[in-house]
């Protein structure tokens, strides 16, 4: 048995056609303006935030005499009034792994805006079996005794089952799936897989908020945690209105703002 802790990469977002917004720019009568957006997700939420009311500078709408100057204070302003929907357009695309399926479970249950990929277990054949130890496990040491005992009794039995039935010697894969999907009855809950998870800005702040909080379970709160500390280093004016309280030793991700 191997003991991982959860990894968070981000191989995926959110680009900006330069070209296209020019010409939107130009047709809506702005061509001048410019952001400071420090990241093109940044700017895409400005730009949908904008067009709603024509704000890219004064005059464009009559009814608008003075504007937000500024990424940061734009989108500030947009956090802090619950304008969530522009906060849709612009998405990131992660893969987790070394995460128990205790997780991925969990993890499904958030839809909106998400599209999900995860490690198929009929196709891929477990062997050696990999696994987030708990805390509560961690500090007592018969329990961790027995947890280790457990996982490496169900990583022999793979084996065997593999043996028994003479997997590596078969030649048709569709065999080899049929089997696979048999043999993985018998994995335990805590194995470790891994998964592909984009989202939108919006859901990822809800996600953030809802699995760091200290009722959610320990592994997705510290998956969360990797997640927040990412988005805020490279997206800072999307989170800017976020706190951090610790408990537990882990990070609790929070916003004095409604819910955008």
């Amino acid at each position: 048995m191997k003991t991982v802790v959860p990894k968070v990469f981000l191989v995926g977002e959110t680009r900006i056609v330069p070209e296209g917004l020019e010409q939107f720019l130009e047709h809506v009568g702005a061509p001048e303006w410019k952001s400071d957006a420090p990241s093109d997700s940044e700017l895409l939420c400005e730009v949908m935030g904008r067009l709603c009311y024509r704000s890219f500078s004064p005059g464009l709408n009559p009814n608008v005499t003075r504007v937000r100057e500024g990424n940061k204070p734009y989108l500030s302003n947009i956090l802090q009034v619950g304008h969530g929907s522009v906060l849709e357009h612009a998405s990131l695309n992660f893969i987790f792994a070394d995460v128990s399926r205790v997780v991925t479970h969990e993890l499904v249950r958030h839809r909106a805006g998400v599209a999900i990929s995860q490690e198929s277990l009929r196709f891929v054949r477990l062997d050696n079996l990999s696994a987030y130890v708990p805390v509560h496990i961690r500090e007592n040491e018969k329990g961790m005794e027995v947890f280790v005992r457990t996982i490496e009794h169900l990583e022999e039995l793979q084996r065997e089952l593999a043996e028994i039935y003479q997997i590596n010697e078969e030649k048709q894969f569709d065999v080899k799936k049929k089997l696979t999907s048999a043999f993985r009855r018998i994995a335990p809950i805590g194995l470790a897989t891994t998964i592909g998870w984009s989202c939108n800005f919006r859901t990822v702040r809800h996600v953030i908020e809802m699995r760091t909080d200290p009722h959610a379970e320990e592994e997705i709160r510290f998956l969360f945690a990797e997640v927040y500390r990412l988005v805020c280093e490279r997206y800072p004016n999307l989170f800017s209105d976020y706190e951090v309280e610790m408990v537990d030793g882990l990070p609790w991700v929070k916003t004095g703002n409604r819910k955008v």
